[in-house]
């Protein structure tokens, strides 16, 4: 097991199996690497700030209950797991009217309560995190475009292979590669830090 001081250096599947284990701190340091780009992608799509933030937390709150519960599998890329919950708690708000809330009170915790400067800070963070300039620093042609078309701009894999002239295999193999690379440029990025 790694030391408190190892946690930046940390991939973000051993940071998940850490806090099952009991170490808050390794949830923390997976909350604190990805909360902007999750925030940030829901900002994006809603049109008030509190929303985005309701919608983040409970993503993480429903992450953290996952991570509780020994008897499920833990998510092997959890960027791309928060992504993908952000996303179906998104369209799911949308069906019903208001964010879900249930790994909240399960996790019994406290409903958010934001002033001025939250959402103002939401607003800064939104339009500060340039999502695809970060990716496109650290990924090749091929894999930014086959994980932009999938995660930000949700396409089914079928209809990323006809837009790429390639099969839905490749367009798999691209978007899992360009997770690699992302998990694999954060962990260098952090031991240089």
């Amino acid at each position: 097991m790694t030391g408190v001081g190892d946690l930046g250096a940390s991939d973000d599947a051993l940071l998940l199996h850490e806090a099952r284990e009991g170490r808050s701190e390794a949830f923390e340091t997976v909350y604190r690497r990805h909360n902007k780009v999750v925030l940030a992608f829901l900002a994006r799509r809603v049109a008030q700030p509190e929303l985005a933030a309701d919608l983040l937390a409970e993503t993480f709150a429903a992450l953290l209950v996952l991570v509780r519960d020994p008897d499920r599998e833990l998510p092997r890329s959890p960027v791309a797991w928060l992504l993908g919950t952000a996303r179906h708690l998104l369209i799911d708000s949308y069906r019903q009217g208001h964010v879900e809330a249930a790994a909240r009170e399960r996790l019994q915790m406290q409903p958010l309560l934001l002033d001025d400067r939250d959402l103002q800070r939401i607003e800064e963070i939104s339009a500060e995190t340039d999502i695809l300039a970060e990716l496109a620093a650290i990924l090749p042609a091929d894999q930014l475009s086959a994980l932009r078309a999938r995660v930000i701009d949700e396409w089914d894999y079928g209809t990323i292979a006809r837009e790429l002239s390639c099969s839905e295999a490749v367009v798999r193999k691209r978007v899992s590669r360009a997770l690699k690379t992302l998990r694999n440029s954060t962990l260098e990025a952090e031991g240089n830090a």
